[in-house]
């Protein structure tokens, strides 16, 4: 996964499968301003708060994707697009979601959730596709939750669901 955590200034961005490319994503003043309104957004409970997180997420893809040329990255297993700078698979979009929701934790801009490591499933031997997710730990409950944009193209509202049901799932491929 990502081996450059990000830092209060800093979001590094993986890309093109495996974190083989790292943009350096410095955001703005105004970027700084809309991911604080966007959390904040969530601040009534922990389940407004998951869902100010994938707003959060939506956002950042958008925001990074002319950047690092992930404006058109497909959803799900695509791997003819193997290398290529911009695509992304699930340890790229994982760490990306991370690193987001790091960099936010940092500002404190969360309030319910703590960011956890990003966690894997499946390793062909029990049937199931390889696949990593982003994870935050809902701090009142101890419930940890799946942030998981990658099964969705660029730009779209990741899966959330809890960690353990996550786990579970036997997806064909995606």
């Amino acid at each position: 996964m990502n081996n450059r955590a990000p830092t209060k200034s800093n979001i590094y961005v993986c890309h093109a499968f495996g974190c083989t490319l790292k943009t350096t994503f410095v955001p703005t003043k105004r970027d700084l301003s809309r991911l604080r309104s966007i959390l904040r957004a969530g601040r009534r409970s922990p389940k407004a708060e998951r869902k100010a997180i994938g707003n959060a997420v939506v956002w950042f893809e958008k925001r990074v994707g002319p950047i690092v040329g992930s404006s058109n990255d497909k959803g799900g297993l695509d791997m003819e697009n193997a290398g290529v700078p911009g695509q992304m698979d699930c340890i790229d979009e994982s760490s990306n979601t991370t690193s987001l929701l790091v960099f936010a934790q940092s500002h404190g801009f969360l309030k319910y959730h703590k960011v956890q490591s990003p966690v894997a499933r499946g390793f062909f031997l029990d049937g199931r596709y390889p696949h990593a997710t982003a994870v935050v730990l809902e701090e009142k409950s101890g419930t940890r939750y799946a942030i998981d944009s990658w099964v969705y193209d660029n730009g779209k509202f990741p899966k959330i669901k809890r960690l353990k049901d996550w786990m579970a799932e036997t997806p064909s491929r995606n």
